[in-house]
């Protein structure tokens, strides 16, 4: 047994502490009064009353190295326990004000805390154990004694917090504030004693300004100035007692002292404050302006700052300018300290209430006050809390009594403006706190007529004023309302079908169903019971009686005697109807993804019935089933957006390794549960990216797909682009991408050399590249690598395609050649698949035929892009030509050389050269030329023949260059075209010329391009809206012209057009050399480089040349 003996002779005379059980307390006679068993896990070694003998403090061991606080009026532990030592607690002392805790401990520290908050204010500490501590009589002082033999002396330290620190002009870190040391001389033990003597006066001027003694806060910071007069900080902070006053002169003397001495936040806040007391706000706002560049960029204190501001200025009678200034910092910062925002904005709302209250505008004072209420928990059963504390030190706040204030005020202001109804629900309001004393005094403050008049006047209003309420979107008070009109009359069902819905709005579904019952109990053959029902349980989440509610309610309608009440059925439909509209938007969303999906909660690989039936009975499908309830409910779009939801899929794009999970693996099992190894583990991680990112469903080529299913396979490849176009996300699995990699690593990675990923990175919409550890790349956490500049700017310069054109990619045939560019230097490991990869790219749908060789694959595509599209620029190539059709390459590398691109004339230069054949060329030969190659049908291409319209020049001479290369150099002439040189290793082309003619016929041809004609491409033309000019106003500026006018410019414009056209088919252009078959076919002769080709003579380009179609082999 340890005892210690304390004297407290209101209560007990002695205290006697058990070193293991028990804390006990005697009286002066000897019989036990209280027992403390287990106070504390282990010994229980130190004690301390607070002055008004309220409090216990006890202090444990190293088991336990805490410090427990008892109510003595109660005899029960307060809060938790006050942690920070590590060791016994040897001594526990109590400030003379009982505002602060000293603690010593064998952990050699002396801790100071704050007894209304119990945090830790500062920390001392001792070379050895810490074994005893008190204050000094005046509290300005700890003293502390240890195993060092010394008895050291502190002073104590007021600053505790950030905010603290603002207004004590102290911006140091939380650590530097809380730790000061003691450094020991370990020969002669002499301590250096911390002393900081401007701490002195704050902590004792703060509690007398917490305790409104303003003269002794005066007294002493004048104290510490007379004794440091450069301490700009009392100068500041006396600047604040002073204006607590009204002083207003002496407290701006003070601050702008303070400011001459050391410009500082505290000196600035104290100017700002001094200036508003005097009326001067201008100056007051440039000082707090100024005091916002001392803040050292900490938002927590400049947002401190702005506050005080506001309540300066407000003082100052500037109110609207403050509540803009509250207004604008809960718009900036809305998550910054919102509780000290909403004690501010609630402090300065009461204020205006009472203002209008004294002024008879009751109304105004009302709204005021209940702003202030509503803004924030103003308890009156807590303390203030300690970050609040500055409002009381800096303005003289009385933030105890704020909530009785603020209700007592609006219930007075409510009843002088006779709203009775609101100024009940304000006493009941008022009368909810636990705090007997609280509760005590709004009693007396309610007592006699007063709280009579409220309950006689309310049931007159209630039921009125409760759908107003409801029809303004106040839920709180119509249930208020409506829960007043029961209590009154219970009997009557409208009550609680009124309040059901009110309670409805604010998503209290249980008490709402409670409501809805009690309906369909006073009221069984009503359906408007079973109407509430259906609501309260959709919202509750429970769709399977919501829809068995709604169900009983068609029938009531059905059933109903009132013909108006069964007109109401005909805008209801039934769950039926509902089920076929949410079945007809599954269908169109399952149309644009695989056949197979993985469920990424499961593991189960599941076809399109597994899908459904998933969907089914999903809590998502019953929400939206119980939700259509309207034919308005039947539009697609909303129930398309649940689909697609619970559809999501994510697709991966990777490189195939020798080793892949494929669909035999993982069909019927549990992926998650396979061996982890090869294929199966890259799956296995996949689809655990794809569940953590939120989706149900992910797709991977290698086992998603039975490639032994023709069919399946058939609609699989041609269904590739719109399934990843369609996914919700596409992974990229970069698995030769160690993790960090630099930038870099994926513009060299294998997969931007594969024919299908191409496909795969342009079609989707979000791509996120992850690397072969599964991380991301370049660690790049935004949603979608598509929007990422870094990592574009990398594919850019690895595909040599525009980031844009990669991002923004559109399928179709549009730029066809430039696609056959992109792609013509991927691999794939099937030769077919590299025109099979490209089928979504170009937007086309053809027979997947694996084994039918990589020429006819690609001819196939080619052919069908040519025959769709009318677009000649796919047979702009260089290389070895096609067994499918000689016009197209063997191989797609031969598209990887740019389009052939010729000078083309400034608009200078073509008006220069059609005004010199206006007078050389006639214009019929002109218009005729124009004519005929208008009239010139779009090139046909079917069954490997090729129908080509073309300007055809006859060769008339080929000749060989010496050499014996494989490829071999010609010499050509053709009518009407300058002499050329074309080098190719194709035999057919033999040797001949004029004397020695051949009747083989070969031909230069010049392929087609209807954009010579200069004419507008209506398929890809603005409208008239999309120009700005509406038809009426196109006919209305043409009707300036007479007829003869109008005729001779177009005759102009006509012949113009001819000459314009004649000079472009004078340029030098891209050739192709075409050698006779049978009568009326040919083959192209394929050459290693472009065939640029020139007229002689433009003037007679009409008669050197053959406008015809060709059919090419």
């Amino acid at each position: 047994m340890i005892s210690i003996f304390l004297t407290y002779p209101t209560t007990f005379e002695k205290i006697a502490t058990d070193a293991k059980y028990s804390i006990c307390l005697h009286s002066e006679s000897p019989i036990v009064k209280y027992v403390f068993p287990g106070a504390h896990k282990s010994s229980n070694l130190s004690l301390a009353w607070t002055p008004d003998g309220t409090r216990l403090l006890t202090g444990g061991s190293y088991q336990d190295p805490t410090i427990r606080e008892w109510d003595t009026t109660t005899w029960k532990q307060v809060g938790d326990p006050w942690t920070g030592h590590t060791g016994y607690i040897l001594a526990i002392a109590i400030h003379p004000a009982g505002t602060l805790v000293a603690s010593a401990s064998s952990d050699n520290h002396v801790r100071l805390w704050q007894l209304s908050d119990r945090r830790t204010i500062a920390v001392f500490k001792h070379s050895l154990d810490s074994l005893c501590v008190t204050f000094s009589v005046d509290g300005n002082h700890i003293f502390s004694g240890g195993c060092d033999k010394m008895i050291s002396e502190w002073t104590t330290i007021a600053t505790t917090t950030v905010r603290d620190a603002c207004v004590d002009g102290d911006l140091s870190t939380n650590e530097e504030l809380l730790m000061q040391d003691i450094n020991t001389d370990g020969n002669n033990h002499t301590p250096y004693v911390h002393r900081s003597k401007a701490c002195f006066p704050i902590t004792s001027s703060r509690i007398a300004c917490l305790n409104g003694d303003l003269s002794t806060a005066e007294g002493l910071l004048t104290q510490d100035i007379n004794t440091s007069p450069n301490n700009h900080t009392s100068y500041a902070h006396r600047s604040f007692v002073m204006a607590r006053k009204y002083d207003w002169d002496q407290a701006l003397l003070d601050a702008i002292k303070s400011i001459r001495i050391q410009p500082s936040l505290t000196g600035y806040i104290s100017k700002g404050i001094a200036l508003c007391g005097q009326g001067r706000v201008l100056d007051a706002r440039a000082a707090f302006d100024v005091a916002s560049m001392h803040t050292d960029q900490d938002s927590e204190i400049a947002h401190f700052l702005l506050l005080i501001k506001a309540i300066a200025l407000f003082n100052a009678d500037q109110h609207d300018e403050a509540s803009l200034l509250l207004k604008e910092l809960a718009a900036g910062c809305p998550d910054a300290d919102t509780l000290a925002r909403d004690i501010v904005q609630a402090y300065l709302h009461v204020q205006l209430g009472i203002k209008a209250l004294d002024g008879a505008r009751y109304d105004e004072a009302a709204d005021y006050l209940t702003a202030a209420i509503n803004s924030s928990d103003l308890s009156s059963e807590s303390d203030i809390h300690e970050v609040y504390e500055d409002l009381v030190v800096l303005f003289g706040w009385d933030l105890k009594s704020l909530w009785q204030k603020a209700h007592h005020k609006r219930c007075d202001a409510l009843l002088r403006a006779g709203k009775l109804q609101d100024a009940v629900k304000s006493y009941q309001h008022m009368m909810t706190p636990n705090d007997e004393v609280t509760k005590a005094d709004c009693l007396d403050w309610s007592n006699g007529e007063s709280r009579t008049h409220f309950k006689q006047q309310c049931s007159a209003l209630c039921a009125a004023n409760g759908e107003a309420a409801f029809a303004a979107s106040d839920y709180d008070k119509a249930i208020d309302l409506y829960s007043m009109a029961i209590d009154l009359d219970s009997a009557s069902y409208i009550f609680f079908a009124s309040r059901s819905e009110a309670k409805l709005s604010k998503m209290l579904w249980e008490d709402a169903l409670l409501d809805a019952r009690k309906v369909t109990e006073l009221n069984p053959s009503s359906h408007v019971g079973y109407q509430l029902s259906h609501s309260a349980l959709r919202g509750a989440q429970s769709y399977d009686e919501a829809i068995e509610a709604f169900t009983i309610m068609l029938s009531k309608l059905d059933d109903a005697p009132e013909a108006h009440i069964r007109d109401l059925r005909q805008q209801y439909v039934c769950p039926s109807e509902a089920e076929d509209a949410i079945r007809r938007a599954v269908w169109i969303e399952l149309g644009n993804a695989p056949l197979r999906l993985l469920n990424t909660s499961t593991g189960l690989l599941c076809d399109r019935a597994a899908q459904l039936n998933l969907f089914k009975t999903s809590p998502e499908y019953k929400e939206l089933l119980s939700s259509i309830t309207k034919r308005s409910d039947l539009e697609m779009e909303p129930i398309k957006e649940v689909v697609a939801m619970h559809f999501r899929c994510v697709l991966l794009s990777h490189r195939w390794e020798e080793t892949e999970a494929l669909l035999h693996h993982i069909q019927d099992k549990m992926l998650y549960e396979l061996d982890g190894l090869g294929g199966t583990a890259k799956l296995q991680s996949f689809c655990k990216v794809a569940r953590d990112a939120g989706y149900r469903w992910a797709w991977m080529d290698t086992c998603c797909i039975d490639k032994n299913n023709n069919v399946e396979l058939q609609e699989s490849v041609n269904s590739m682009f719109a399934w990843y176009r369609h996914s919700a996300l596409t992974i990229v699995y970069l698995s030769d991408v160690p993790p960090s990699s630099p930038s870099g690593a994926l513009a060299s990675s294998v997969w931007n050399e594969r024919g299908w990923t191409f496909q795969e990175f342009v079609a989707p919409k979000v791509v996120i590249f992850y690397q072969k550890d599964w991380s991301l790349y370049l660690d790049d956490r935004s949603p979608n690598h598509k929007e990422s500049p870094e990592i574009m700017k990398e594919l850019e310069g690895a595909t040599g395609i525009d980031a844009q054109a990669l991002i923004s990619f559109r399928p179709g045939m549009r730029d066809a050649r430039e696609k056959l560019r992109w792609a013509s230097k991927r691999v794939t490991t099937l030769q077919e698949d590299i025109a099979y990869s490209l089928f979504g790219i170009f937007g086309v749908h053809l027979p997947v035929i694996y084994g039918e060789k990589k020429q006819n694959a690609l001819g196939r595509l080619l052919q069908e892009i040519v025959a769709r599209s009318g677009d000649i620029t796919s047979l702009d190539w260089v290389g070895q030509s096609s067994e499918f059709n000689s016009c197209l390459p063997a191989d797609i590398i031969s598209y990887a050389a740019p389009l052939c691109s010729l000078p083309s004339l400034s608009e200078d230069e073509i008006q220069t050269a059609v005004s010199s054949l206006r007078n050389i060329v006639p214009v019929d030969s002109a218009s005729q030329l124009y004519n005929m190659l208008e009239n010139m049908n779009a090139p046909l291409f079917a069954n490997c023949r090729l129908r080509l319209p073309c300007i055809a020049f006859r060769v008339t001479e080929v000749k060989r260059r010496p050499g014996h290369a494989a490829h071999s150099t010609y010499k050509v002439k053709a009518d009407g075209l300058q002499d050329l040189l074309i080098t190719t290793a194709d035999k057919t082309l033999i040797q001949f010329s004029r004397p020695r003619p051949t009747q083989q016929r070969f031909f230069l041809v010049r392929p087609w391009d209807r954009r010579l004609l200069g004419q507008p491409d209506f398929s890809e033309q603005l409208t008239f809206a999309d120009e700005g000019e509406s038809v009426g106003d196109w006919f209305e500026s043409q009707s300036g012209l007479d007829d003869t006018e109008e005729e001779l410019s177009i005759d102009s414009e006509a012949h113009s057009r001819s000459l314009r056209l004649m000079v472009h088919l004078g340029q030098a252009f891209s050739a192709l050399l075409v050698a006779q078959q049978r009568v009326g076919e040919y083959k192209r002769v394929a050459s290693d480089q472009y065939i640029i080709a020139q007229v002689k003579d433009p003037a007679s380009i009409d008669i050197t040349m053959n406008i015809g179609t060709l059919d090419i082999l």
